[in-house]
C-alpha cells in the first residue's frame, strides 16, 4: 500500500506542479474527504433515537447547583471547543488548502455534529448550536475503550468493537526498538452507539460506589433493546478507561492522515487524491501534537508518577501520574444532586492554559453576547480563565543565579526554566504558541525603566522583539517535495493541514526525558537539543555596564500576533465582511489576546494584590504553588544574599572589574567634573551621600584586592 501510495504522489506531482508553475500561484492539495478517514465509529452509525445528548438538555438538572460537575464543565474550553473563534478561522484555511480536511478538524471539536452527519461540508456549515457544546458530557461518558489492553472494560465494549469490522481503530506502534504501543489519535473515537454511560466509579449505593443506574433508566428510556429486539432502558457501566491517561490520547495526540511516512523514513509525503492513511498508525502521520505521547514517555506514566509537593492534585496529594492528577484533580464534592458528597470526585473544570479565548466566546455566546446571548455562563468562564492562569503559573519555575562558566572570570545573568508538567513546556498545538523570557537590567539612573532588555514585548501591538528573545516554540511548515506540489516556497509556514515538516522544536521536555524515547513518538527536539534527563534549559544573558540589578519574566501567549494576522489575512474570504479569519482577529484586539500571561517572575512576588485572581477561588480547589501577584520589586538579588551584587563598587568604566582604569574617572567624580550618574554611583563605595573622602580607601582597598 505504501508502495502504491508514493507512486500516486509522484503522478500528483507531475501533473499538480505542472499546472502551478503555469498559474504562478500556490495551489491546494488535491485532496477529498476520503484522504481523511480516521478509523472508529464513523458518521450516522448511532442507533435511532441514540443522538449525542447536550449537557443543558440532559445533564444540567442533576449534575449542578450543589453538585458542581456541569458547572466546573461549561467554562472549560473543553465545552466550549465549537465556540472557539480560532477553530473557525483555522477551520477555513485548512478546507482552502486541502479541501475536505474540514472533517478532522470537526471530528474533534464538534463530535456530535460529526457523529450525527453534520461534517459535511467540512466548512462546519451545518453545525448547530446543540452542536456547540463541543465535547460534551455524553460523548465523553459513552466513549469505549478502543484497545483495553488491561482487560477489564465493560463486557459489552467487545461486541461494540467487533460490530466496527474494518472501521476499528488500530494500536498506533511507536518507533522504538522494541515498539510501544501508543494508543489514539486525533479523535478516532469510539463511541457507544446507545445511550450506555460509563463512569470511573463502580455502580452503587455502598461507600465508593455510584448510585447513577436508576437516574440514567428514567433518561433513557426504550431507547436500548433487549436480546430480543425490544425496548428497554439503556444500562450504566463502570469504565476503568475514564480513569486512565489514555482516553485523553484521543485528542490529544494529534497526526495528518493525508500523509505518509516514506519508505526511507525521512519524510512524508501525500498518499493521493482519495487515498486515505495506509495503516492508521499515527506515529507514521505527520506528528502536528504529541502532547499524550510526551507524557508516555515521561516519568509521570511510570508506577505513582513524580512526587510534586502538591503543586498539582486534590488536598493532600503530592504525587501525580494520569492526566487527571493534574487537569481534573479529585477533592470533597457531590457528583450528582441525589447523592451525598464523595471524597473522591475529580473535578471537571479541565484545567489548560486558554484566557483570551474564553473573553472571546463570553464576548460571542455570554450573557450579553454578540452571536448567541446567554448560551453560555460568564461566571463559570470567568472562574475557569482564573484556574488557568494559575495552571500556567505552576507549570513553570525560574531560577536565577549570576554564573561565569560560559564566560570565566566574568559572571554572566543564568535563567533556568524548569518543566514542572508531564509534557513539554509548552505544548498542544504549536501554532501561535509560545513561552518567552524577558530579562530587564537596571543601573542607578531609573528603577523603573530599564537600562537594557532582552526579550521586549509591547503589550498595546503584540510586537515581540526576537532578535534578542529566548523563545520555546515549535514552528512547522513544508519541504521542498511539497512546495513543489502546491507551488510554495519550502520553509516555515503555518499551514495546519499542510505541515510536513518541523523547522524548530526547542520546547522544554519533562521529567523522564530521553532522546531516544522522545524519537520513538516522534518528539525529538528539533535545531536544538536536551541531554537525557534534563526538564529544565538555561539561557546566559551578558550583564550590561553599570547595571545593578535585573527583572526576569517568563511569559505565555496563546496565540502570536503573527498568527492572528495569518488567520485574517489568509482566509479564503479574506476582505468581506464577517469572515471568520477577521472576526477571531478583531475578537483577539478586543479580549485580550495581545496580553501574555506571567507564569513567572523572579524573585518572586511577597505580597499577594487585592485582586489577585488566585484569591478569587476556592482555597480548597487552588494548587499549592505560589500566585506572583504583588509589588514589582526594582531589584533583583540573583543568588539571595540580599546584596545587589550584580553591581560592582569602583568599576568606573563598566567593565565589571576594578582596575587602574578606573581611576581617572574615580577623581573626576570626586573633585566634581563628572556627572554621569552611573559613575557617581560607582564611585559611591558606601553608598553614603554620594562620592566623598570616605569612599577613598574603599576604592583602593577595592584596586588592591586580589
Amino acid at each position: 500500500m505504501i508502495k502504491f501510495s508514493v507512486f500516486a504522489h509522484s503522478v500528483v506531482l507531475i501533473v499538480v506542479s505542472s499546472a502551478s508553475v503555469l498559474a504562478g500561484t500556490p495551489v491546494p492539495l488535491p485532496t477529498n474527504i476520503n484522504n481523511f478517514y480516521m478509523r472508529g465509529t464513523q458518521p450516522n452509525s448511532l442507533a435511532p433515537g441514540n443522538e449525542i445528548v447536550t449537557g443543558a438538555e440532559d445533564c444540567l438538572a442533576c449534575h449542578s447547583g450543589s453538585a458542581v460537575i456541569f458547572d466546573e464543565w461549561a467554562g472549560s474550553l473543553m465545552a466550549n471547543s465549537a465556540r472557539d473563534p480560532v477553530f473557525y478561522a483555522c477551520l477555513d484555511i485548512a478546507n482552502a488548502d486541502a479541501p475536505g480536511s474540514g472533517d478532522i478538524c470537526i471530528r474533534c471539536h464538534v463530535p456530535k455534529a460529526w457523529l450525527e452527519g453534520r461534517s459535511t461540508p467540512t466548512s462546519g456549515a451545518l453545525i448547530t448550536q446543540a452542536d456547540r457544546d463541543g465535547v460534551n458530557c455524553n460523548f465523553c461518558h459513552r466513549m469505549v475503550d478502543p484497545f483495553n489492553v488491561m482487560g477489564d472494560a465493560p463486557a459489552v465494549d467487545a461486541d461494540i468493537l467487533a460490530a466496527l469490522g474494518a472501521d476499528a481503530p488500530v494500536q498506533s506502534m511507536d518507533q522504538g526498538m522494541p515498539s510501544s504501543p501508543g494508543f489514539g489519535v486525533s479523535a478516532n473515537y469510539v463511541v457507544d452507539p446507545y445511550d450506555r454511560r460509563r463512569g470511573p466509579f463502580p455502580l452503587g449505593t455502598g461507600p465508593g460506589e455510584a448510585a447513577c443506574e436508576t437516574f440514567h433508566f428514567i433518561d433513557t428510556q426504550d431507547q436500548c433493546e433487549d436480546d430480543m429486539g425490544m425496548p428497554i432502558p439503556c444500562p450504566t457501566y463502570e469504565s476503568p478507561f475514564h480513569r486512565r491517561s489514555q482516553i485523553c490520547s484521543t485528542c490529544h495526540d494529534v497526526s495528518t492522515p493525508h500523509f505518509s511516512l516514506n519508505m526511507a523514513g525521512t519524510g512524508f509525503e501525500f498518499n493521493g487524491t482519495g487515498v486515505p492513511h495506509p495503516d492508521g498508525n499515527k506515529y507514521n502521520m505527520v506528528p502536528i501534537e504529541r502532547t499524550f505521547s510526551e507524557w508516555l514517555k515521561s516519568d509521570f506514566a511510570v508506577g505513582a508518577g513524580v512526587d510534586l509537593g502538591g503543586r498539582y492534585g486534590g488536598p493532600g496529594a503530592t504525587f501525580v501520574a494520569d492526566c487527571q492528577d493534574c487537569h481534573m484533580p479529585v477533592y470533597t464534592a457531590q457528583g450528582c444532586q441525589q447523592r451525598p458528597p464523595r471524597p473522591d470526585l475529580p473535578h471537571h473544570f479541565l484545567s489548560g492554559a486558554s484566557t483570551w479565548q474564553l473573553e472571546a466566546i463570553k464576548a460571542q455566546y455570554g450573557d450579553t453576547g454578540t452571536v448567541s446571548p446567554g448560551e453560555v455562563s460568564n461566571d463559570s468562564i470567568d472562574t475557569n480563565i482564573q484556574r488557568n492562569i494559575k495552571m500556567l503559573r505552576c507549570a513553570a519555575d525560574l531560577e536565577v543565579t549570576l554564573d561565569d562558566s560560559q564566560t570565566p572570570g566574568i559572571d554572566q545573568l543564568k535563567v533556568r526554566v524548569v518543566n514542572q508538567t508531564g509534557h513539554k513546556l509548552p505544548s498542544g498545538y504549536p501554532e501561535g504558541r509560545r513561552i518567552w523570557i524577558t530579562v530587564q537590567f537596571f543601573d542607578c539612573t531609573d528603577a523603573v525603566n530599564p537600562s537594557e532588555e532582552y526579550g521586549a514585548y509591547d503589550f498595546s501591538t503584540g510586537d515581540l522583539v526576537t532578535a534578542n528573545t529566548k523563545v520555546y516554540e515549535m514552528i512547522g511548515g513544508i519541504d521542498s517535495y511539497l512546495a513543489g506540489l502546491t507551488n510554495r516556497t519550502a520553509g516555515p509556514d503555518q499551514h495546519f493541514v499542510l505541515t510536513n515538516t518541523i523547522y524548530k522544536d526547542n520546547r522544554i521536555p519533562p521529567r523522564g526525558f530521553t532522546n531516544a524515547g522522545f524519537a520513538a513518538v516522534q518528539a525529538s527536539p528539533v535545531a536544538y537539543s536536551y541531554a537525557d534527563g534534563q526538564y529544565w534549559d538555561d539561557t546566559f544573558f551578558e550583564i550590561p555596564a553599570y547595571a545593578l540589578g535585573a527583572k526576569v519574566m517568563l511569559y505565555y501567549q496563546a496565540t502570536t500576533k503573527e498568527y492572528i494576522e495569518f488567520l485574517r489575512d489568509t482566509n479564503p474570504n479574506a476582505g468581506m465582511a464577517g469572515n471568520a479569519g477577521q472576526v477571531a482577529y478583531d475578537l483577539w484586539l478586543s479580549e485580550g489576546g495581545r496580553i501574555p500571561v506571567e507564569m513567572a517572575i523572579f524573585p518572586p512576588r511577597p505580597v499577594p494584590l487585592p485582586d489577585d485572581p488566585c484569591d478569587e477561588i476556592d482555597p480548597a480547589i487552588l494548587y499549592a504553588c505560589g500566585c506572583p501577584d504583588g509589588p514589582d520589586p526594582l531589584v533583583v538579588d540573583p543568588d539571595g544574599d540580599g546584596q545587589f551584587d550584580v553591581e560592582l563598587k569602583g568599576d568606573l568604566d563598566g567593565d565589571r572589574q576594578v582596575t587602574l582604569v578606573d581611576l581617572p574617572d574615580f577623581v573626576q567624580v570626586l573633585v566634581g567634573l563628572e556627572t554621569d550618574p552611573r559613575l557617581i554611583c560607582a564611585a559611591d563605595m558606601n553608598d553614603q551621600n554620594g562620592a566623598d573622602g570616605d569612599d577613598v580607601q574603599l576604592f583602593v582597598d577595592e584596586l588592591l584586592s586580589p
